[in-house]
């Protein structure tokens, strides 16, 4: 069913033999992984599995030494945060890079206030824009005025989420989204992630959990010592197959006659 939906699509993203090393040793080695609109591929592997290195190598923060981006099907040159965002690729961190003293809408705007016609800030304004965004995006929220310090994870999540997304994302990189987080504010963050696919934005979300991946990604890649393992549709893999991947690098193909 997946490849169908992928049929006669342009991906978004295709990263093709991505290759990065680090004072001689090859944190990612030949990677090819793609993205398609309205979709979101887990990318799992134990801590230095490469995951991360090569999800920083989209996102502008590393220089990949080989290999190819094509972003919606053209070649893409990043060399730094701000190339990215050129593509509309935004990411969100785990550290979730907010303003703790100031509130949702200065932090929507953070950099990018909106201004009056006297040169002012025009707090109203980017008020009314933040709740419009938030009412699609995260409808229960109502801490408009309070500083994000005072804000559950899964609210600073949607904070994060719709700056992102209020400047244009179309491609969305999230680290651990659910990390630290009960099991209602995880089901919030799940929530945020179907409106977005619902918008046809793509998402790669890094993870080291299973269940999270099962629970919120069509499809999974898993990396072992900076190398592909594989990827697959999340409907037709188990935890245990998804867990062989990741500890013994073996393909679940490998397994089974397919």
């Amino acid at each position: 069913m997946e490849n169908q939906k992928h049929n006669g699509q342009t991906p978004l993203v295709e990263m093709k033999d991505i290759q990065i090393s680090f004072g001689g040793i090859k944190a990612v080695d030949k990677v090819s992984v793609d993205l398609y609109p309205g979709e979101v591929v887990g990318l799992l592997g134990h801590n230095g599995a490469g995951k991360s290195t090569l999800i920083k190598v989209l996102s502008g923060a590393y220089q990949k030494d080989g290999g190819e981006i094509y972003i919606n099907g053209e070649k893409a040159t990043i060399n730094n945060p701000r190339d990215a965002r050129s593509y509309n690729i935004e990411t969100i961190y785990q550290t979730l890079a907010l303003a703790d003293n100031l509130d949702a809408s200065s932090n929507l705007f953070l950099g990018r206030e909106l201004m009056t016609s006297m040169g002012m800030v025009d707090d109203d304004s980017m008020e009314a824009e933040t709740r419009k965004i938030m009412n699609r995006l995260n409808p229960n929220f109502e801490k408009f005025t309070a500083p994000v310090s005072a804000l559950s994870g899964g609210q600073r999540q949607s904070v994060a989420i719709a700056r992102a997304v209020y400047f244009n994302a179309k491609i969305l990189i999230m680290d651990e989204p659910t990390a630290a987080l009960g099991p209602h504010e995880t089901q919030m963050v799940s929530d945020l992630i179907e409106k977005l696919k619902a918008d046809g934005i793509g998402i790669f979300l890094i993870s080291h959990d299973i269940h999270d991946v099962m629970k919120l990604c069509d499809r999974a890649s898993v990396m072992k010592n900076g190398q592909l393992v594989g990827s697959v549709n999340v409907d037709d893999v188990t935890d245990d197959d998804l867990l062989s991947m990741i500890i013994l690098g073996k393909n679940p193909s490998e397994n089974k006659s397919a």
